[in-house]
């Protein structure tokens, strides 16, 4: 049966996913999903996710859901594939963790708040909220700070290397970098420099060019 990952090339959360497994150079089927029908509301896809979201996981007789899960579950199963994707020593584990959270917990609220105005509204003919905008960029740009800081110490989230901590950014990047707020990135030359780093990623080019197949 092998690898299976359900879900959309536009959810962040299926790219999360996907960039995991393209990191460890795995060979998965991709399942589309098609939320434009609200396939991922209907069987056979809630069998998977009883919560009606995207992404899924099968991983032979294993079903998983939640993309930070999936992808912790993709780089410790596969630890000896490709890139490592987690740190050596337990402090850089659990300095690893903290700012896993801090993705999830900070950045991640705000940015997909700005992601929903300034992306997918437009693809739905929706009106913008600027209100809205306005104060997730203000929050979005207090988390920056404290990037900004960090980052001038460390060229990636922790260890040095490339980690789960910094692959978990990827999709909300992506979506943002083509919208007004790229600039709040720009003003910051730490946080500038990680995301043009880890968006050239081999790994992430080859998981964006699934929206080109769609």
């Amino acid at each position: 049966m092998g690898i299976k990952i359900h879900g959309s090339p536009f959810s962040g959360a299926t790219l999360r996913v996907v960039a995991a497994a393209n990191e460890k150079e795995l060979d998965f089927e991709f399942v589309h999903v098609d939320m434009s029908v609200g396939a991922h509301k209907q069987q056979p896809f809630v069998a998977l996710n009883p919560f009606g979201q995207v992404p899924a996981f099968e991983d032979d007789d294993l079903q998983l859901f939640e993309s930070r899960a999936i992808t912790k579950y993709i780089a410790y199963t596969y630890g000896s594939n490709g890139t490592a994707l987690v740190c050596e020593d337990m402090k850089q584990k659990a300095t690893q963790a903290v700012w896993m959270e801090v993705e999830a917990h900070q950045f991640d609220p705000p940015a997909s708040k700005l992601m929903w105005e300034l992306v997918f509204k437009g693809m739905f003919g929706m009106e913008i909220d600027t209100a809205i905008v306005e104060e997730n960029e203000a929050k979005l740009a207090k988390v920056l700070d404290v990037y900004e800081a960090h980052l001038g110490q460390s060229k990636y989230m922790c260890c040095d290397t490339f980690s789960l901590a910094d692959l978990h950014h990827l999709p909300q990047l992506h979506f943002l970098m083509g919208t007004q707020v790229k600039k709040i990135f720009d003003e910051r030359p730490h946080v500038s420099a990680w995301c043009t780093d880890i968006l050239a990623r081999p790994a992430w080019v080859k998981t964006v060019a699934l929206q080109n197949q769609a």
